[in-house]
């Protein structure tokens, strides 16, 4: 199935409802963001990554969760069971600290979130250097 501009909501529908083709998107706008986080405690993710879709008001279609011990979580439906589904925040966002004091953000490439996201191992920093 081809689509043009397709929106997160309307891929997790396809997915929900049982769709188990291929469905490749065309023309999509996507951003990759780094986030690190302050440490809190060891079941908390310290960095994550996010794949941002920017046609559809910067949901997320993949994320990626870095714990202390470098576990690392691949999530394919981040709004999966919840109630409110709210847009990930812009870089300049995070770093201008409007969501708090213990967040810092990059972009990255594609091929950094991929290669994390196919490999499932993640051997950058936990911090911030």
């Amino acid at each position: 199935m081809f689509l043009k501009n397709i929106s997160t909501k309307y891929l997790a529908l396809l997915h929900k409802s049982g769709f188990d083709g291929e469905v490749i998107v065309i023309g999509s706008n996507i951003e990759y963001v780094q986030l690190f986080m302050e440490y809190e405690s060891d079941d908390m993710p310290m960095v994550f990554f996010y794949e941002i879709d920017l046609n559809d008001e910067r949901f997320a279609l993949r994320a990626i969760e870095v714990f202390v011990d470098r576990t690392v979580k691949l999530i394919d439906d981040l709004y999966y069971d919840v109630i409110e589904a709210c847009p990930i925040p812009t870089v300049d966002e995070f770093n201008a600290k409007i969501w708090g004091e213990g967040f810092y953000a990059m972009i990255i490439s594609k091929e950094e979130f991929d290669k994390i996201w196919i490999t499932k191992i993640y051997t950058g920093s936990l911090t911030v250097s």
